[in-house]
């Protein structure tokens, strides 16, 4: 039985996909994209900035039922490592209304950096995030160890944390 060429040229971009997508994360750790996050504060703050810090970039939106019910959690994970040399970066989606991202970040007290990302520019450096939460750790040198589809497994991400911290800059 003959494939149509058309299924077959199909076929073989979706194994081409799945080889790329695979060594991304098969191979040793990945820069983190060169990206400026535009927080709620006003002020901006880079990847660059962040080098010799240990940090999380947690993309979210104030319309994801899963991002909400992680928040908890994940202010706590910040609270946890705050003062050692840890950041945290909450990034909202671009399809989010500012308005509800500020008054969520504020009703919420997160106490994390809160950027927007209007334009979609961010998420489309870290590698074109499109689903929410995706989350990020990066290492003092500024490779991704880990990326988290979906909500974290809070005990194994708090050890990869604290292994990362431990290790020298």
């Amino acid at each position: 039985m003959r494939i149509p060429i058309r299924w077959a040229t199909a076929g073989a971009m979706v194994v081409a996909m799945a080889v790329a997508a695979s060594y991304f994360f098969l191979t040793d750790s990945p820069r983190a994209p060169r990206a400026t996050f535009s927080l709620l504060s006003g002020r901006t703050l880079s990847t660059g900035q962040l080098r010799g810090k240990v940090y999380l970039v947690d993309f979210w939106a104030t319309s994801c039922a899963t991002c909400i019910a992680e928040m908890p959690q994940m202010i706590q994970t910040y609270e946890r490592f705050r003062g050692k040399d840890f950041d945290f970066i909450a990034v909202a989606m671009s399809y989010d209304p500012a308005n509800y991202v500020a008054d969520y970040s504020r009703t919420r007290h997160l106490p994390f950096q809160v950027a927007l990302d209007g334009s979609g520019q961010v998420a489309r450096a870290f590698y074109d995030v499109r689903m929410t939460p995706t989350t990020f750790l990066v290492d003092k040198q500024g490779h991704v160890v880990k990326r988290i589809l979906g909500r974290p497994d809070f005990a194994t991400l708090d050890a990869l944390i604290r292994d990362e911290l431990a290790r020298p800059a």
